[in-house]
């Protein structure tokens, strides 16, 4: 039997990892020894392989992550305070399940936003979608499309992004327009989807660092509630690396 023809067909119902299994099965001797049922199961089992990578690679290019990063790549062993057996814990991706969110604190260069982005990746490969924003750009953004009709598209985007990263968070001391947007995306996701948020600050400083008490309280209580905290401490990772060679320095 020509397989050309069959293999074709597969490619234009876009099957193309049972047209790759086909070919390489006919190249194989030992495959005449599986039945039908066997030999159907392995042509299944790749396209579902390749489907599923590249959902994830689409997945990851959506998200925009400022470092391409995952959890394996996390040092849980450097001293700077985190929590290995919660960091662990997340690996799993239910708290994206339960639609609970993550908080890292800490000072310049421990690597708060590497471990947003390891979270993030894990979760694009898990199944889940994924999106990076600095927080005072996307404010800045956000205010720009309520000017030129954008605005409520970008939001029903933000709303359906499973898992958002807030980058950054009360670097600056965002404009009351910047608040209110804030208050709408955070309105929108609170108990629908997961949000993590780095910052340089404590939790206990984001209150005033959002300039109003009455929007602040809004907006604190979308986030600070069923969120897991990562409170890292230590020297900047960054001042660490100027003294060692590249292969020494941890990614962390």
């Amino acid at each position: 039997m020509l397989l050309h023809p069959v293999i074709q067909q597969l490619r234009t119902l876009k099957l193309d990892g049972m047209a790759l299994a086909l070919q390489e099965q006919q190249e194989q001797a030992s495959i005449r020894e599986l039945s039908f049922e066997e030999r159907l199961t392995l042509l299944l089992e790749r396209e579902r392989v390749i489907r599923d990578t590249k959902g994830m690679q689409r997945r990851l290019s959506a998200a925009r992550l400022k470092q391409n990063v995952s959890m394996e790549e996390v040092d849980v062993k450097h001293p700077r305070g985190l929590d290995a057996k919660l960091f662990r814990s997340l690996h799993s991706g239910q708290w994206i399940a339960e639609k609970r969110g993550v908080i890292i604190t800490g000072p310049t260069g421990v690597g708060k936003t590497f471990i947003g982005c390891a979270l993030a990746h894990q979760a694009c490969r898990q199944g889940f979608t994924a999106l990076y924003a600095q927080t005072g750009r996307l404010l800045g953004d956000m205010t720009l499309a309520k000017g030129d009709g954008r605005y409520l598209k970008l939001l029903a985007h933000l709303a359906k992004v499973q898992v958002l990263i807030l980058d950054d968070w009360g670097l600056d001391v965002p404009t009351p327009e910047g608040r209110r947007i804030l208050l709408e995306i955070l309105d929108d996701r609170y108990e629908r989807s997961s949000t993590i948020i780095t910052s340089q600050f404590p939790t206990s400083a984001w209150h005033a660092n959002l300039g109003d008490p009455t929007l602040a309280d809004a907006i604190l209580d979308r986030v600070l509630h069923h969120a897991y905290r990562i409170e890292l401490k230590g020297e900047s990772l960054r001042k660490r690396s100027r003294h060692l060679t590249p292969s020494a320095v941890s990614l962390s």
